[in-house]
């Protein structure tokens, strides 16, 4: 590659007549034509680069904010889920005692048999709730599954771009 010095140093014999020798002054042209072309070759796909590089960059940007904007979400939507399930579960509970209470003022002034079928549905209430809360739980789960794999997701773009 011919360095600005050596364009700098670069002599070229004399002729007598016509002064430098065209020869050499048109090899060195065409040397120097041959180099620069190589250097624009090499500056064009190195800014073809940048600007993919800088292209990918914001790209993978905005899906980090967008998957940060999801997390946020998902994680307030998993905190509203579980507001309302557990006040579901208070609610149901709470009709279950209700209707326990009922039923077993109900209960006293009937024979056996009637006390048998209130205990009957006292343990089907019993194991709705039992299963309200294993739902409940399952779910609660899963939203903390979800969170994580978001977090690790985030952690892992995190570091392709670093």
């Amino acid at each position: 590659m011919i360095t600005p010095l050596d364009i700098e140093n670069k002599r070229f014999s004399k002729q007598v007549v016509n002064g430098y020798n065209v020869e050499d002054v048109d090899d060195f042209l065409d040397e120097l034509v041959e180099d620069y072309g190589k250097n624009y070759k090499d500056l064009a796909e190195a800014n073809e680069k940048i600007e993919k590089l800088t292209n990918d960059l914001e790209q993978y940007k905005n899906i980090e904010a967008t998957l940060k904007n999801t997390l946020v979400v998902a994680q307030s939507t998993a905190e509203e889920v579980k507001n309302v399930a557990k006040q579901q579960a208070e609610q149901i509970i709470n009709d279950a005692k209700s209707q326990a209470d009922e039923i077993l003022k109900q209960a006293k002034g009937n024979s056996e048999r009637r006390l048998a079928e209130i205990e009957q549905q006292i343990t089907i209430k019993e194991r709705r709730m039992e299963e309200v809360k294993k739902q409940f739980d399952v779910y609660k789960a899963k939203m903390e599954s979800l969170l994580i794999s978001q977090e690790e997701l985030i952690k892992e773009i995190n570091k392709d771009d670093e």
